[in-house]
């Protein structure tokens, strides 16, 4: 009889947006995540399409205020690139991206089928009912949430 001695491999994963603001749907998904993976990093990426009202660095910082100290499986980087090229230079094996919505996962599938072209897959989780209305522009509009809201 043959013993097979199985290894497991270490996953980090990826979670990237503007996060222009973080929201409590946006902590959600890194406390889901941290559970799956054994690192999470939360990529705060500059978007052509967005026009964030502070800096990539700013947010990042703002970031890692939010996310609870005892959460030490998540960093928070700022990145300017392209998240498969993040993926590639820094051994991180998939992406993480919350769907609030369909018309979020019809945009995200598309950019998941980029990706993975690229060599990277993504994982999606699905918003809690309770915080799938929150997006970011709807926190811009209506101001900071209460505390009561954070992770």
């Amino acid at each position: 009889m043959t013993s097979t001695t199985h290894t497991r491999v270490r996953v980090r994963a990826v979670y990237p947006g503007s996060f222009d603001p973080f929201t409590p749907g946006h902590a959600n998904v890194v406390n889901r995540a941290r559970g799956l993976f054994d690192e999470v990093v939360v990529l705060v990426a500059v978007n052509g399409t967005k026009h964030p009202t502070i800096s990539e660095e700013e947010r990042a910082a703002a970031v890692r205020a939010i996310l609870p100290v005892e959460w030490t499986s998540v960093t928070v980087v700022a990145w300017s690139g392209l998240t498969s090229a993040y993926c590639r230079s820094h051994d991180v094996g998939v992406i993480v991206r919350g769907v609030r919505n369909t018309t979020d996962l019809q945009a995200e599938c598309q950019l998941a089928a980029m990706n993975q072209s690229l060599g990277v897959p993504t994982v999606f989780l699905p918003a809690r009912p309770e915080l799938a209305a929150v997006s970011s522009t709807a926190v811009r509009a209506l101001g900071p949430l209460p505390p009561s809201t954070r992770p």
